[in-house]
């Protein structure tokens, strides 16, 4: 019948239409083979016509397991290896001979006229230099460093005094990394505590400043010197710092000034390193201690300095950072000390934050501000002073900070504000509240003091 003709024609139909779907389908599949294998053979034959691209092969090693502890062998091969490359770096360095030798280059072609009092050279003349100073020199006489040091010479010259400078710095500074690097035992870049303390012992007798030290206070001078390198450059408290921030701090520079045989009273007493310097601070922990028992506790630690610390600080303290049996040991004074003395640093500021910041919430609000400044209004009270209105205090610490949120202080708050040693000084130190409140008498009596000097000169 013509319906049965029908079916079988529409199911027909409806078969073969399935047949040819994969069969299209695999025509695609061939064609995009076909561009693979094409593209394959034409990339192959650009790189260089192999049959296989083996490109991955040039890829450099850049992981290297460290040998465990029980691979002795591997750790003293890994470590002469070290040493051999050191030696060799060492050896790349211009010694005093060949500086000598370029400074009587650069004089010798210097370009007139003098420029004041510094001998000047030319763009040419410096280059004819750089051909004759030998390979060790060819790093130093390229037009980047000529640009960096041209100023304002109508000439276009620069100075052959900056230029040996320069020169000196850099080779002082790769010396330097050198002499650091002996001492990383990890060979990673970075200096554990321990490590740095055994660099600081083996530097102090070559510093003729420190040849009065007496040997037992060695140990004591390396820890106040080490503490100062971790409390400002390992604000993580990792336990380790990276050489390159050792050497881009002006700490070492300061440390190796103790050369210096002649260095002046006033430098001495601004050298954290000096000798005079540590003895101050370990004297002043030795006259805290009331008890001999080489510890403070939280009253001996009352009469720091002026001995207008508050209470409400001084218990918080003693709650964030380490002690032993509620006692205050010689290196977390330290951290103590470097905190107080340098409040216009970051790391000081983040110090004293983080006692301030009583809920750890990372900022600081009215409640905290409040908390803190009672203990300053009990102080004045004791003195007999009219307690000053908190309110009055808040208002002039928000202004000063300026804080993004006008109801918190962040800790990036207080170190953009370049205020945070005065902020932090009106919340924990009865002395630091009343130098902030008697700010302009005290500047008046400096303008008195030195217009009296200036008429005893007349």
């Amino acid at each position: 019948s013509f319906y049965d003709d029908h079916r079988r024609t529409g199911t027909t139909a409806y078969k073969t239409k399935e047949r040819k779907e994969p069969y299209s389908i695999r025509n695609e599949e061939e064609k995009k083979a076909e561009e693979t294998e094409l593209f394959t053979k034409y990339y192959t034959e650009w790189r260089g016509g192999k049959d296989k691209d083996e490109s991955y092969k040039t890829i450099p090693r850049f992981y290297y397991r460290l040998p465990a502890e029980d691979e002795v062998l591997l750790q003293k091969l890994r470590e002469e290896s070290r040493a051999v490359f050191l030696q060799r770096k060492s050896r790349e360095l211009l010694d005093n001979e060949e500086l000598q030798n370029l400074w009587f280059l650069l004089d010798k072609h210097q370009v007139p006229p003098v420029s004041g009092e510094e001998a000047m050279i030319s763009y040419e003349a410096y280059l004819q230099v750089g051909e004759r100073a030998g390979p060790k020199c060819k790093k130093f006489f390229t037009a980047r460093v000529y640009a960096k040091l041209l100023h304002n010479d109508p000439y276009g010259r620069i100075s052959i005094m900056q230029f040996f400078n320069y020169v000196m710095r850099k080779v002082w500074l790769h010396q330097t990394r050198i002499g650091l690097s002996l001492y990383d035992v990890a060979g990673q870049g970075y200096l554990r505590e321990s490590d740095l303390e055994n660099y600081i012992l083996e530097l102090i007798p070559t510093l003729p400043q420190l040849d009065g030290l007496e040997k037992s206070f060695y140990s004591f001078y390396v820890c106040t010197a080490v503490r100062k390198f971790f409390f400002f450059l390992d604000p993580l408290r990792t336990g380790k710092i990276k050489i390159q921030d050792i050497l881009a701090c002006s700490f070492l520079d300061d440390l190796l000034e103790l050369r210096d045989e002649e260095l002046s009273k006033e430098s001495q007493e601004s050298n954290w390193f000096s000798a005079p310097s540590a003895l101050r601070v370990y004297g002043q922990y030795l006259n805290l201690d009331k008890d001999h028992n080489g510890m403070l506790s939280k009253e001996e630690l009352s009469r720091y300095g002026t001995a207008t610390l508050t209470s409400v600080f001084l218990d918080r303290v003693f709650q964030e950072y380490l002690t032993y049996d509620g006692e205050m040991d010689y290196k977390t004074y330290l951290d103590f000390v470097l905190a107080l003395e340098n409040r216009k640093e970051p790391a000081a500021l983040q110090y004293i934050f983080k006692l301030l910041d009583m809920e750890n919430q990372g900022y600081l609000n009215v409640f905290s501000l409040n908390y803190f400044f009672r203990a300053i209004q009990e102080q004045m009270k004791l003195h007999g002073h009219e307690p000053v209105s908190f309110q009055d205090v808040k208002d002039e610490i928000f202004d000063m900070v300026k804080p993004k949120d006008p109801y918190k202080i962040t800790l990036q708050d207080l170190v953009n504000s370049c205020q945070g040693d005065t902020v932090t000084s009106i919340l924990i130190d009865l002395n630091g509240f009343w130098t902030y409140e008697n700010r302009e008498v005290l500047v008046a009596n400096d303008n008195d003091n030195s217009n009296t000097a200036d008429l005893d000169d007349t």
